[in-house]
């Protein structure tokens, strides 16, 4: 098993490290706080017996001498930090940026930074990977800081305008995508083997006013493209702050009722059921690209839900007779519980791809 050591662990960047990791070992990773809060001490345990550290800490925003110090700063105490570490990884990642180098201030620092860690690896026997990330994208970035299309979600969400300031085109990759290069990668070109996707940003905002409209009707858009699937689970991601839980509309005369559950404009899908006992719990687990709709058609049933590495558990009553389409969020635990005391729960499950035994994306957790 592989021992991850992370600066950063506490952003953006770091929590989807964190779940793809965790998804890999069923291990957290050890944080290394830099800057202000820098201890040495710490640092070096953190760092000690780990097999690879991944440096994502840096300053994106203030002045420019803020900027160029403390990404400065900051490599400077992992530099001083692997020096005093007794037993160090064999590999550093530096989680770099495709403006390093490209004469701004923040580009000068981020390639200093790469330079003083490239300089210590050297020196110590160790191998570093310098990996020119693109505009990253992903569930839970924080709008107006993390990226456009964190800030574009965030307003298409909310029901306000969106605004394209400069059209151009950007190259995006996932966040669960350089996750995955900064745990896997052996050296700094090996990210050109992981996807992105070139797009404009005017097309980035089309394409979330469509998923909107549609998501707004309890619809789920064409999923087909990767690309597409993550972007909707972006957006979903903040969705889900506004509305957790989607009513649908029950049609009723003389012969009974119809409920309309699912309506997906393509890609593959899966539909299966379950029955459940009073008092027993389904579940427990996260995935980290599946989209689930919970719909409860029969009996009393909570759903939890828990966003991973958080400890506030949030609770979704339901029923069969006022049924309401629920769509796990990525990253976040979910179990159902049949809280009625005499009949069973039947729960209607939609999911937007079909079962694959060898890549289930599914991982066991509790609520």
């Amino acid at each position: 098993m592989s021992i991850i050591a992370a600066t950063g662990a506490g952003g953006f960047l770091g929590w989807h490290l964190r779940i793809r990791n965790f998804s890999r070992t069923g291990e957290d990773v050890r944080p290394i706080h830099l800057g202000d809060g820098f201890d040495l001490a710490d640092a070096t345990a953190a760092i000690d017996g780990a097999d690879r550290l991944v440096h994502l800490a840096g300053v994106n925003r203030g002045t420019d001498e803020e900027v160029a110090h403390g990404n400065r700063l900051m490599a400077g105490q992992i530099a001083e930090a692997l020096r005093n570490a007794p037993s160090r990884p064999e590999t550093v990642v530096f989680a770099n940026s495709v403006q390093a180098g490209n004469g701004s201030e923040y580009g000068s620092a981020k390639q200093d930074a790469a330079r003083i860690l490239g300089d210590v690896c050297s020196e110590l026997g160790l191998v570093f990977v310098d990996l020119l990330l693109p505009n990253l994208f992903g569930e839970h970035g924080k709008p107006f800081y993390n990226s456009v299309v964190a800030t574009f979600c965030h307003l298409t969400a909310q029901g306000e305008p969106v605004q394209v300031q400069q059209d151009k085109e950007l190259q995006l990759m996932h966040a669960q995508v350089a996750a995955e290069a900064l745990l896997e990668a052996q050296s700094s070109p090996d990210l050109d083997a992981y996807r992105t996707t070139d797009i404009t940003v005017s097309e980035i905002a089309e394409k979330l006013a469509h998923f909107n409209v549609l998501y707004s009707r309890s619809e789920i858009p064409d999923l087909t493209g990767a690309f597409d699937r993550d972007l909707f689970n972006t957006y979903r991601s903040f969705a889900f702050e506004v509305r957790p839980a989607q009513p649908l509309e029950p049609r009723a005369d003389h012969r009974g009722h119809l409920v309309e559950t699912v309506k997906s404009h393509g890609g593959e899908g899966q539909t299966f059921f379950s029955t459940t006992k009073p008092g027993v719990v389904r579940g427990q687990h996260y995935h980290l690209r599946k989209i689930e709709r919970f719909v409860v058609l029969a009996g009393k049933a909570s759903l939890g839900l828990r966003r991973m590495f958080s400890t506030e558990v949030m609770t979704i009553n339901v029923t069969g007779d006022q049924p309401q389409a629920v769509d796990m969020p990525i990253g976040w635990v979910h179990n159902i519980c049949n809280t009625g005391t005499d009949e069973d729960v039947l729960t209607q499950f939609w999911t937007n791809e079909i079962f694959n035994p060898d890549d289930t994306d599914t991982f066991y957790q509790e609520v």
